[in-house]
């Protein structure tokens, strides 16, 4: 099949996108609902405390500062360590299957995804979209996390396209930003089905 030559390459973000991450499925099983949670991850600033991570600083380092700093918290912190697998959810196959379409289709796939690599290992082996991918880029192993623009650089860099070459999938509309600010075309992800009637629009045939 040929296929257009606008977007050579297709980014796909990992968590929320083609599998489901959310903190709130580990603390669901310790704490009574969900505005209590909303509470504790504020009051601890998870979002900041959680990209430390991405970018590569090591877990067990940060559990301690964080439980020194909220002392009170320290039970709640310490799991999202010892019990990070509980924040896994399931993967999202209607998207993974538009990747595998692409895939099949002729389109060449990388992933840049928010990571740790330490907890990536722990469930690779899980992560069925990746056969679909050409190569990925974690942030924990760059050193560099989205919405930062260095990140992209680094990616591009990496594949040898330029962005305007390259349309990019994510959830985060910070993400998103970033990217189009670099050049790249991109598609705000919120649902599988929004993402494949985005990508029929752009002309992409799969």
């Amino acid at each position: 099949m040929t296929k257009p030559t606008k977007f050579p390459v297709i980014v796909f973000d990992f968590g929320a996108v083609l599998v489901d991450w959310n903190q709130y499925y580990l603390y669901r099983k310790v704490m009574s609902n969900d505005e209590e949670i909303k509470a504790f991850l504020e009051e601890i600033d998870f979002k900041n405390w959680n990209l430390q991570f991405d970018k590569g600083y090591p877990f067990e380092k940060g559990i301690e500062e964080k439980s020194a700093e909220f002392p009170h918290r320290a039970e709640l912190i310490k799991r999202f360590n010892t019990h990070w697998l509980d924040a896994m959810g399931e993967i999202m196959t209607d998207t993974v299957a538009v990747a595998r379409r692409l895939k099949e289709a002729g389109y060449t796939l990388y992933g840049l995804s928010n990571w740790s690599e330490t907890k990536f290992n722990l469930v690779k082996e899980r992560l069925v979209f990746l056969d679909y991918l050409d190569d990925y880029m974690l942030s924990g192993r760059v050193k560099q996390v989205k919405p930062e623009p260095y990140i992209f650089q680094t990616l591009l860099n990496s594949i040898g396209y330029k962005a305007e070459e390259c349309l990019f999938i994510d959830d985060s509309a910070p993400n998103i930003q970033t990217a189009a600010e670099l050049g790249f075309q991109s598609i705000h992800f919120q649902s599988a089905q929004q993402l494949t009637d985005e990508l029929t629009k752009r002309g992409l045939v799969f």
